[in-house]
């Protein structure tokens, strides 16, 4: 019975690993370029260009989903990389 729900629990962990998302945007070279920051931006820049970029294409505001979508990885990119 252990046995089953170790099986089933790594079925489910591997299914979950499978659906996750691929990343949008394919390094850091060009998610700054997509936010318009130099190499040296701390993550204030980051932030405030991100902001000032998503005020313009939000899809709430009839900007593009998929360019919202690329802007929101680029920041994940970019401080996910200053943080660690």
């Amino acid at each position: 019975m252990v046995k089953l729900v170790l099986i089933v629990a790594a079925i489910v962990a591997f299914w979950l690993w499978l659906r996750a998302k691929p990343r949008v945007v394919g390094g850091e070279a060009e998610a700054r370029a997509i936010l318009g920051v130099g190499k040296n931006a701390d993550v204030g820049e980051i932030r405030a260009a991100h902001r000032r970029l998503m005020q313009a294409v939000h899809p709430d505001r009839g900007g593009s989903a998929d360019l919202a979508r690329r802007i929101n990885s680029a920041r994940d990119v970019l401080i996910g990389r200053l943080r660690h």
